[in-house]
């Protein structure tokens, strides 16, 4: 599997499943979950209002994912994961590495070949750049996923790129 870090909007992409860092209400919100709902178009929200009517409660676990349609983008396919809320003091990394690896074999078993991440939980919910680069990059090379070739971190500003950068060089 190749892992790589590029500065993009995830929006744009061209692989095979992008991940959405949802909400767990899965009705769309702001910055990746608002622009992934915006540039998809409408057969999104409409698969997630059919998922979350399937969701205890209504809300998807932080740390599981669920599959929808790509709609009006070039991936074929949203996978939609709710982050842990940074809370100092909290150790939640379990559930941010669950994200990534709960999204890995989640498009492992659609068939995916290709997948590009977001920095999970790490623009509205606080967790701190470097924290989630270092756990992203992890759970990535450690989970097992047959058939996925190439696993792009697609991140939004210098900031975040240089933090998976780094995070990658380190592993």
């Amino acid at each position: 599997m190749h892992v790589e870090a590029v500065g993009t909007d995830i929006t744009t992409e061209r692989v095979d499943a992008i991940v959405n860092a949802a909400n767990p209400g899965l009705l769309g919100g702001g910055g990746v979950d608002g622009a992934i709902h915006a540039a998809g178009g409408p057969e999104i929200l409409a698969e997630c209002r059919q998922r979350k009517a399937d969701l205890p409660g209504g809300l998807l676990p932080r740390g599981q994912a669920v599959a929808t349609t790509g709609g009006r983008l070039a991936a074929r396919w949203v996978i939609h994961t709710a982050g842990p809320v940074y809370a100092p003091g909290k150790d939640r990394r379990a559930v941010l590495r669950s994200c990534y690896v709960q999204s890995l074999r989640l498009a492992s078993e659609l068939g995916a070949e290709s997948i590009a991440f977001p920095a999970i939980s790490a623009g509205v919910y606080g967790w701190p750049m470097d924290d989630a680069a270092r756990v992203a990059v992890s759970a990535v090379r450690d989970t097992d996923a047959p058939g996925i070739e190439l696993v792009r971190f697609a991140l939004f500003g210098q900031r975040a790129l240089n933090a998976f950068t780094q995070a990658l060089a380190n592993t």
